[in-house]
């Protein structure tokens, strides 16, 4: 295989399947080494494509500025009609906005068959009971999350204690009854996850803990594993 031909194909399994994708996955599905994949993943960063991830962690490409987009089969447009379509039912105001003009703009873009099975899709998503409604403004807490500057915040648990947080974001999950904070408790020195219907009075301080958004989140999906196979474990025994 020529190496041009090896790299457009490293290219494509990053785009496809679950992510990230580990050197030892990527170098079985292209029959080389893993010490080719990391060469190769080094090129195709110097040719301006951007991807996140490091030996140990994994790979997931974030965006590639060298091949053009690539179009939609079919059950692909269904999928993202379906999840735009969540979006629209459980999403704060602005994210439920956004998937809206996500999809009339990709009505408008796509070929006029396409465009029609989208206008006449066969999936829905409808929630008869909707996650508590945010008590905070969800955007500035997005752009805190992506900017990885710390928040302070009042908050009441479950309890009806009231605490005052400061908090590095690290991801908003949207669950079947409330979305939720995960994050780096400054006071607890843990990670903690907090819902968004029972935060107030947020603000974004000028604390900045770039670069280490990423590296914290992966540690704190870890523990969260961790600890509910530990409590899988228990139940079984």
């Amino acid at each position: 295989m020529s190496r041009t031909a090896r790299l457009f194909q490293l290219m494509q399994a990053l785009r496809s399947g679950p992510t990230p994708k580990t050197s030892v996955q990527l170098a079985q599905d292209l029959g080389v080494s893993a010490r080719t994949v990391h060469r190769d993943i080094g090129a195709l960063r110097g040719l301006g494509a951007v991807i996140d991830g490091e030996a140990g962690f994994g790979f997931t490409l974030i965006e590639d500025a060298t091949l053009p987009p690539l179009g939609f089969t079919d059950d692909e447009l269904e999928a993202l009609v379906l999840g735009l379509r969540e979006v629209q039912s459980i999403g704060d105001p602005g994210l439920a906005e956004a998937a809206g003009d996500a999809l009339r703009k990709l009505q408008g873009r796509l070929p006029s068959r396409q465009s029609h099975r989208l206008s006449h899709a066969v999936l829905a998503a409808a929630r008869f009971a909707r996650p508590a409604k945010p008590t905070i403004e969800v955007a500035d807490l997005r752009r805190a999350t992506w900017a990885e500057r710390t928040i302070d915040f009042a908050y009441t648990d479950g309890k009806g204690e009231e605490t005052r947080r400061r908090v590095d974001p690290l991801s908003i999950v949207y669950m079947d009854r409330a979305s939720v904070l995960l994050s780096w408790c400054h006071l607890r020195q843990d990670f903690r996850v907090f819902r968004l219907d029972r935060m107030r009075e947020m603000f974004v301080t000028d604390d900045s803990f770039r670069p280490n958004r990423v590296p914290m989140l992966r540690q704190a999906l870890a523990q969260i594993r961790a600890e509910r196979e530990a409590k899988d474990r228990e139940q079984n025994t």
